[in-house]
Protein backbone atom coordinates (compact mmCIF):
# COMPACT_ATOMS: atom_id res chain seq x y z
CA UNK A 1 0.00 0.00 0.00
CA UNK A 2 0.97 3.61 -0.55
CA UNK A 3 0.09 5.42 2.67
CA UNK A 4 0.32 9.02 3.85
CA UNK A 5 0.92 9.78 7.53
CA UNK A 6 -0.25 13.18 8.77
CA UNK A 7 1.48 13.90 12.09
CA UNK A 8 1.08 16.85 14.43
CA UNK A 9 4.74 16.74 15.52
CA UNK A 10 8.02 15.85 13.83
CA UNK A 11 8.28 12.19 14.89
CA UNK A 12 11.92 12.10 15.97
CA UNK A 13 13.57 11.65 18.43
CA UNK A 14 10.89 9.21 19.63
CA UNK A 15 10.92 10.27 23.28
CA UNK A 16 7.31 11.41 23.75
CA UNK A 17 4.07 9.57 23.10
CA UNK A 18 2.87 11.23 19.90
CA UNK A 19 6.34 11.06 18.29
CA UNK A 20 7.05 7.57 19.55
CA UNK A 21 3.93 5.96 18.11
CA UNK A 22 4.30 7.32 14.57
CA UNK A 23 8.00 6.47 14.47
CA UNK A 24 7.60 2.84 15.49
CA UNK A 25 4.54 2.22 13.33
CA UNK A 26 6.43 3.61 10.34
CA UNK A 27 9.53 1.60 11.21
CA UNK A 28 7.54 -1.64 10.99
CA UNK A 29 5.11 -0.82 8.16
CA UNK A 30 7.83 0.53 5.85
CA UNK A 31 9.14 -3.02 5.44
CA UNK A 32 6.16 -3.88 3.23
CA UNK A 33 4.53 -0.56 2.25
CA UNK A 34 5.43 2.78 0.70
CA UNK A 35 5.08 5.47 3.35
CA UNK A 36 4.95 9.26 3.01
CA UNK A 37 4.87 11.84 5.81
CA UNK A 38 3.52 15.37 6.16
CA UNK A 39 4.08 17.07 9.50
CA UNK A 40 4.74 20.38 11.15
CA UNK A 41 8.27 21.66 11.69
CA UNK A 42 8.19 23.60 14.95
CA UNK A 43 11.93 23.59 15.57
CA UNK A 44 14.47 24.06 12.76
CA UNK A 45 16.93 21.89 14.69
CA UNK A 46 14.74 18.89 13.89
CA UNK A 47 15.99 18.96 10.30
CA UNK A 48 19.15 17.19 11.49
CA UNK A 49 17.01 14.09 12.11
CA UNK A 50 15.65 13.85 8.58
CA UNK A 51 18.08 11.03 7.65
CA UNK A 52 16.57 8.94 10.47
CA UNK A 53 13.05 9.37 9.13
CA UNK A 54 14.11 8.96 5.49
CA UNK A 55 14.93 5.33 6.34
CA UNK A 56 11.19 4.72 6.57
CA UNK A 57 9.39 7.47 4.62
CA UNK A 58 9.93 7.79 0.86
CA UNK A 59 8.94 11.48 0.90
CA UNK A 60 8.72 13.88 3.84
CA UNK A 61 6.85 17.19 3.64
CA UNK A 62 7.64 19.71 6.38
CA UNK A 63 5.32 22.63 7.11
CA UNK A 64 6.89 25.32 9.34
CA UNK A 65 4.77 26.39 12.31
CA UNK A 66 6.38 28.70 14.84
CA UNK A 67 5.26 28.92 18.44
CA UNK A 68 4.54 32.59 17.87
CA UNK A 69 2.07 31.71 15.13
CA UNK A 70 0.49 29.04 17.33
CA UNK A 71 0.04 31.51 20.19
CA UNK A 72 -1.53 34.05 17.83
CA UNK A 73 -3.86 31.31 16.61
CA UNK A 74 -4.92 30.65 20.19
CA UNK A 75 -5.84 34.30 20.64
CA UNK A 76 -8.25 33.90 17.71
CA UNK A 77 -9.70 30.82 19.40
CA UNK A 78 -11.04 32.98 22.24
CA UNK A 79 -13.89 33.99 19.94
CA UNK A 80 -14.44 30.53 18.44
CA UNK A 81 -16.42 27.50 19.64
CA UNK A 82 -13.60 25.21 18.51
CA UNK A 83 -10.95 23.85 20.92
CA UNK A 84 -7.79 25.82 21.56
CA UNK A 85 -5.84 22.67 20.60
CA UNK A 86 -7.14 22.78 17.05
CA UNK A 87 -6.29 26.47 16.74
CA UNK A 88 -2.79 25.90 18.08
CA UNK A 89 -2.18 23.62 15.10
CA UNK A 90 -4.20 25.62 12.56
CA UNK A 91 -2.21 26.42 9.43
CA UNK A 92 -3.23 27.64 6.00
CA UNK A 93 0.10 26.33 4.70
CA UNK A 94 -0.68 22.83 5.98
CA UNK A 95 -4.16 22.90 4.44
CA UNK A 96 -2.73 24.06 1.10
CA UNK A 97 0.04 21.45 1.13
CA UNK A 98 -2.43 18.65 1.87
CA UNK A 99 -4.73 19.78 -0.94
CA UNK A 100 -1.80 19.85 -3.36
CA UNK A 101 -0.61 16.41 -2.23
CA UNK A 102 -4.09 14.99 -2.66
CA UNK A 103 -4.32 16.40 -6.19
CA UNK A 104 -0.84 15.36 -7.33
CA UNK A 105 -0.24 12.01 -5.57
CA UNK A 106 -2.30 8.85 -5.32
CA UNK A 107 -2.49 7.39 -1.82
CA UNK A 108 -4.50 4.29 -1.04
CA UNK A 109 -5.23 5.58 2.46
CA UNK A 110 -4.31 8.32 4.93
CA UNK A 111 -3.38 8.06 8.61
CA UNK A 112 -4.23 11.19 10.62
CA UNK A 113 -2.73 11.58 14.08
CA UNK A 114 -4.62 13.23 16.94
CA UNK A 115 -7.86 15.18 17.15
CA UNK A 116 -5.96 18.42 16.55
CA UNK A 117 -5.09 17.25 13.01
CA UNK A 118 -8.59 15.99 12.14
CA UNK A 119 -9.42 19.39 10.64
CA UNK A 120 -7.14 18.77 7.66
CA UNK A 121 -8.68 15.58 6.21
CA UNK A 122 -12.28 15.73 7.44
CA UNK A 123 -13.75 16.81 4.09
CA UNK A 124 -11.75 14.54 1.75
CA UNK A 125 -14.44 11.92 1.34
CA UNK A 126 -12.90 10.40 -1.79
CA UNK A 127 -10.03 8.70 0.06
CA UNK A 128 -10.03 6.19 2.95
CA UNK A 129 -8.87 7.89 6.17
CA UNK A 130 -8.03 6.67 9.67
CA UNK A 131 -8.03 9.10 12.59
CA UNK A 132 -5.69 7.76 15.29
CA UNK A 133 -6.32 9.26 18.75
CA UNK A 134 -4.18 8.76 21.87
CA UNK A 135 -7.37 8.87 23.95
CA UNK A 136 -10.93 10.17 24.12
CA UNK A 137 -9.87 13.78 24.48
CA UNK A 138 -13.03 15.15 26.08
CA UNK A 139 -12.77 12.37 28.69
CA UNK A 140 -9.20 13.49 29.39
CA UNK A 141 -10.40 17.05 30.02
CA UNK A 142 -13.36 15.86 32.07
CA UNK A 143 -10.99 14.06 34.43
CA UNK A 144 -8.53 16.93 34.50
CA UNK A 145 -11.18 19.35 35.79
CA UNK A 146 -11.36 17.43 39.08
CA UNK A 147 -7.70 18.10 39.94
CA UNK A 148 -7.76 21.83 39.18
CA UNK A 149 -8.99 25.02 40.80
CA UNK A 150 -9.40 28.71 40.00
CA UNK A 151 -8.66 29.98 36.50
CA UNK A 152 -7.18 26.60 35.47
CA UNK A 153 -10.43 24.84 36.37
CA UNK A 154 -12.45 27.44 34.44
CA UNK A 155 -10.26 26.98 31.35
CA UNK A 156 -10.45 23.17 31.60
CA UNK A 157 -14.25 23.31 31.72
CA UNK A 158 -14.28 25.59 28.68
CA UNK A 159 -11.91 23.38 26.68
CA UNK A 160 -13.73 20.20 27.69
CA UNK A 161 -17.01 21.60 26.41
CA UNK A 162 -15.41 22.69 23.14
CA UNK A 163 -13.62 19.36 22.63
CA UNK A 164 -16.79 17.43 23.41
CA UNK A 165 -18.72 19.19 20.65
CA UNK A 166 -15.77 19.09 18.25
CA UNK A 167 -15.58 15.30 18.53
CA UNK A 168 -18.49 15.14 16.08
CA UNK A 169 -15.75 15.43 13.44
CA UNK A 170 -14.96 11.76 14.13
CA UNK A 171 -18.05 10.83 12.12
CA UNK A 172 -16.37 12.13 8.96
CA UNK A 173 -13.61 9.51 9.07
CA UNK A 174 -13.82 5.92 7.85
CA UNK A 175 -12.40 4.74 11.15
CA UNK A 176 -11.31 6.32 14.43
CA UNK A 177 -8.83 4.46 16.64
CA UNK A 178 -8.34 4.88 20.39
CA UNK A 179 -6.00 3.15 22.82
CA UNK A 180 -8.45 1.40 25.13
CA UNK A 181 -11.87 -0.19 25.50
CA UNK A 182 -12.72 2.52 28.01
CA UNK A 183 -12.06 5.28 25.47
CA UNK A 184 -14.04 3.44 22.79
CA UNK A 185 -17.01 2.91 25.10
CA UNK A 186 -16.99 6.57 26.10
CA UNK A 187 -17.00 7.85 22.50
CA UNK A 188 -19.61 5.33 21.37
CA UNK A 189 -21.89 6.18 24.29
CA UNK A 190 -21.46 9.95 24.33
CA UNK A 191 -21.59 10.53 20.56
CA UNK A 192 -23.41 7.43 19.26
CA UNK A 193 -20.44 6.64 17.05
CA UNK A 194 -20.12 3.36 15.17
CA UNK A 195 -16.72 3.85 13.55
CA UNK A 196 -14.51 3.39 16.65
CA UNK A 197 -11.97 0.64 17.20
CA UNK A 198 -8.86 0.05 19.30
CA UNK A 199 -5.15 0.45 18.53
CA UNK A 200 -3.14 0.29 21.76
CA UNK A 201 0.12 2.03 22.39
CA UNK A 202 3.08 -0.26 21.89
CA UNK A 203 6.51 -0.73 23.38
CA UNK A 204 9.90 -1.37 21.80
CA UNK A 205 10.71 -4.82 23.19
CA UNK A 206 14.27 -4.57 21.87
CA UNK A 207 15.07 -1.30 23.65
CA UNK A 208 13.16 -2.39 26.75
CA UNK A 209 14.31 -5.98 27.11
CA UNK A 210 13.72 -7.42 30.56
CA UNK A 211 15.75 -10.63 30.52
CA UNK A 212 18.11 -9.65 33.33
CA UNK A 213 16.01 -7.88 35.96
CA UNK A 214 17.24 -8.34 39.53
CA UNK A 215 14.23 -8.99 41.76
CA UNK A 216 16.36 -8.70 44.90
CA UNK A 217 16.36 -4.92 44.44
CA UNK A 218 13.86 -3.38 46.86
CA UNK A 219 14.77 0.28 47.29
CA UNK A 220 13.98 2.42 44.26
CA UNK A 221 10.43 3.37 43.33
CA UNK A 222 10.42 4.83 39.81
CA UNK A 223 8.11 7.15 37.89
CA UNK A 224 8.84 8.07 34.25
CA UNK A 225 7.22 10.52 31.85
CA UNK A 226 7.36 14.02 30.40
CA UNK A 227 7.42 16.18 33.50
CA UNK A 228 5.68 19.20 32.00
CA UNK A 229 2.62 17.07 31.18
CA UNK A 230 -0.18 17.96 33.61
CA UNK A 231 -1.30 14.39 34.52
CA UNK A 232 2.31 13.41 35.27
CA UNK A 233 2.94 16.52 37.37
CA UNK A 234 -0.20 15.90 39.40
CA UNK A 235 0.73 12.22 39.80
CA UNK A 236 4.21 12.77 41.25
CA UNK A 237 3.05 15.54 43.58
CA UNK A 238 0.19 13.33 44.79
CA UNK A 239 2.50 10.33 45.28
CA UNK A 240 5.22 12.35 47.02
CA UNK A 241 2.90 14.07 49.47
CA UNK A 242 0.16 11.51 50.13
CA UNK A 243 1.51 8.03 49.37
CA UNK A 244 5.29 8.00 49.75
CA UNK A 245 5.31 9.05 53.44
CA UNK A 246 3.30 5.94 54.34
CA UNK A 247 5.75 3.76 52.39
CA UNK A 248 8.73 5.39 54.13
CA UNK A 249 7.29 4.45 57.49
CA UNK A 250 7.71 0.77 56.61
CA UNK A 251 10.69 1.13 54.28
CA UNK A 252 12.75 4.10 55.54
CA UNK A 253 15.52 3.47 52.99
CA UNK A 254 13.18 3.59 49.99
CA UNK A 255 13.79 6.26 47.36
CA UNK A 256 11.41 7.83 44.85
CA UNK A 257 13.00 8.65 41.48
CA UNK A 258 11.15 10.95 39.07
CA UNK A 259 12.65 10.60 35.59
CA UNK A 260 11.54 12.66 32.62
CA UNK A 261 12.33 15.67 30.48
CA UNK A 262 11.33 19.28 31.15
CA UNK A 263 10.42 19.04 34.87
CA UNK A 264 8.40 22.08 35.91
CA UNK A 265 9.07 23.98 39.16
CA UNK A 266 6.35 22.12 41.03
CA UNK A 267 8.22 18.89 40.28
CA UNK A 268 11.71 20.26 40.95
CA UNK A 269 10.54 21.48 44.36
CA UNK A 270 9.80 17.88 45.40
CA UNK A 271 13.48 16.93 45.43
CA UNK A 272 14.99 16.04 48.81
CA UNK A 273 17.16 13.32 50.33
CA UNK A 274 14.55 10.65 49.49
CA UNK A 275 13.18 12.04 46.21
CA UNK A 276 15.35 12.49 43.11
CA UNK A 277 14.29 14.48 40.03
CA UNK A 278 16.58 13.44 37.18
CA UNK A 279 15.40 15.53 34.25
CA UNK A 280 15.90 14.06 30.79
CA UNK A 281 17.24 10.49 30.72
CA UNK A 282 18.33 9.14 27.33
CA UNK A 283 18.56 5.49 28.43
CA UNK A 284 15.44 4.81 30.49
CA UNK A 285 16.00 1.05 30.35
CA UNK A 286 18.99 1.46 32.69
CA UNK A 287 16.74 3.15 35.25
CA UNK A 288 14.11 0.43 34.96
CA UNK A 289 16.81 -2.15 35.72
CA UNK A 290 17.59 -0.39 38.99
CA UNK A 291 13.97 -0.11 40.11
CA UNK A 292 12.17 -2.39 42.53
CA UNK A 293 8.79 -1.14 41.35
CA UNK A 294 7.34 1.44 38.98
CA UNK A 295 4.37 3.56 39.99
CA UNK A 296 1.66 5.20 37.86
CA UNK A 297 -0.52 7.15 40.34
CA UNK A 298 -2.28 9.18 37.66
CA UNK A 299 -5.58 10.73 38.72
CA UNK A 300 -6.64 12.04 35.32
CA UNK A 301 -5.86 11.35 31.69
CA UNK A 302 -6.96 8.57 29.36
CA UNK A 303 -5.54 6.02 26.96
CA UNK A 304 -2.63 3.67 27.67
CA UNK A 305 0.43 4.88 29.58
CA UNK A 306 3.83 4.26 27.98
CA UNK A 307 5.47 4.22 31.41
CA UNK A 308 3.40 1.17 32.35
CA UNK A 309 4.12 -0.67 29.10
CA UNK A 310 7.87 -0.02 29.30
CA UNK A 311 8.09 -1.24 32.89
CA UNK A 312 6.11 -4.38 32.03
CA UNK A 313 8.41 -5.06 29.07
CA UNK A 314 11.39 -4.86 31.41
CA UNK A 315 9.76 -7.24 33.86
CA UNK A 316 9.43 -4.57 36.56
CA UNK A 317 6.22 -4.81 38.62
CA UNK A 318 3.93 -1.78 38.48
CA UNK A 319 1.41 -0.26 40.88
CA UNK A 320 -1.16 1.81 39.01
CA UNK A 321 -4.35 3.72 39.54
CA UNK A 322 -7.32 3.15 37.27
CA UNK A 323 -6.14 5.72 34.70
CA UNK A 324 -2.96 3.80 33.91
CA UNK A 325 -4.61 0.40 34.13
CA UNK A 326 -7.95 0.36 32.34
CA UNK A 327 -6.53 0.44 28.83
CA UNK A 328 -4.36 -2.63 29.31
CA UNK A 329 -7.05 -5.32 29.13
CA UNK A 330 -5.37 -7.35 31.88
CA UNK A 331 -6.25 -8.53 35.38
CA UNK A 332 -4.67 -6.98 38.46
CA UNK A 333 -1.47 -8.88 39.15
CA UNK A 334 -0.64 -9.56 35.49
CA UNK A 335 2.32 -7.20 35.56
CA UNK A 336 0.38 -4.44 37.32
CA UNK A 337 -1.30 -4.21 40.71
CA UNK A 338 -4.41 -2.04 40.51
CA UNK A 339 -4.88 0.38 43.44
CA UNK A 340 -7.91 2.68 43.45
CA UNK A 341 -7.33 4.64 46.67
CA UNK A 342 -4.42 6.38 48.40
CA UNK A 343 -4.32 3.73 51.13
CA UNK A 344 -4.51 0.84 48.66
CA UNK A 345 -1.72 2.36 46.56
CA UNK A 346 0.65 2.62 49.52
CA UNK A 347 -0.29 -0.89 50.69
CA UNK A 348 0.34 -2.39 47.23
CA UNK A 349 3.75 -0.74 47.02
CA UNK A 350 4.67 -2.07 50.45
CA UNK A 351 3.52 -5.58 49.56
CA UNK A 352 5.81 -5.60 46.55
CA UNK A 353 8.77 -4.07 48.37
CA UNK A 354 8.45 -6.71 51.09
CA UNK A 355 8.24 -9.76 48.82
CA UNK A 356 10.79 -10.52 46.10
CA UNK A 357 8.78 -13.57 45.01
CA UNK A 358 5.72 -11.41 44.41
CA UNK A 359 7.83 -8.90 42.50
CA UNK A 360 9.20 -11.64 40.27
CA UNK A 361 5.84 -13.29 39.65
CA UNK A 362 4.18 -9.98 38.84
CA UNK A 363 7.04 -8.77 36.65
CA UNK A 364 7.44 -11.96 34.63
CA UNK A 365 3.69 -12.18 33.99
CA UNK A 366 3.69 -8.61 32.72
CA UNK A 367 6.61 -9.29 30.39
CA UNK A 368 4.69 -12.15 28.79
CA UNK A 369 1.62 -9.94 28.32
CA UNK A 370 3.71 -7.29 26.57
CA UNK A 371 5.21 -9.72 24.07
CA UNK A 372 1.79 -11.11 23.28
CA UNK A 373 -0.21 -7.88 22.98
CA UNK A 374 1.91 -4.72 22.96
CA UNK A 375 5.10 -5.28 20.95
CA UNK A 376 5.26 -2.80 18.06
CA UNK A 377 5.13 -5.49 15.34
CA UNK A 378 1.82 -6.66 16.85
CA UNK A 379 0.43 -3.10 16.91
CA UNK A 380 1.63 -2.36 13.37
CA UNK A 381 -0.04 -5.53 12.10
CA UNK A 382 -3.31 -4.38 13.68
CA UNK A 383 -3.03 -1.00 11.95
CA UNK A 384 -2.26 -2.72 8.64
CA UNK A 385 -5.45 -4.78 9.02
CA UNK A 386 -7.46 -1.61 9.66
CA UNK A 387 -6.08 -0.04 6.47
CA UNK A 388 -7.02 -3.14 4.51
CA UNK A 389 -10.50 -3.07 6.02
CA UNK A 390 -11.33 0.55 5.15
CA UNK A 391 -9.87 0.20 1.64
CA UNK A 392 -11.88 -2.98 1.09
CA UNK A 393 -15.05 -1.32 2.38
CA UNK A 394 -14.58 1.59 -0.01
CA UNK A 395 -14.07 -0.81 -2.93
CA UNK A 396 -17.26 -2.72 -2.10
CA UNK A 397 -19.30 0.44 -1.70
CA UNK A 398 -18.09 1.77 -5.06
CA UNK A 399 -18.99 -1.39 -6.99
Amino acid sequence: MKLLFTANRFPYPPYRGDKLKIFHLARILSRHHELHLITFLQDERDRQYLPELEKYFQKIHLIPLSKTQSYLNCLKAVFSPKPFQTYYFKSAAMAEAILKLHQQEYFEAVHVQHLRMAQYWAEFNDIPRILDLPDAYSLYWKRRIIALSGIQKWFAKLEQKRVYHYEQILKKYDLTLVCSKEDRHYLETEHQLKNIDILPNGVDTEAFAGDTHDYQLNQIILFTGNMDYAPNVDAVVYFSKEIFPAIRQQFPDSKFVIAGQRPVKKVLDLADSAIEVTGFVKNLSALYRQAAIVVAPLRFGAGTQNKVLEAMAMGVPVVSGAVGFEGLNIQSGEGVLLATSTEAFAESCCRLLADSTLRERTGETGKAKIRENFAWPVIAQQLESYFNKIISNRTKNNQ
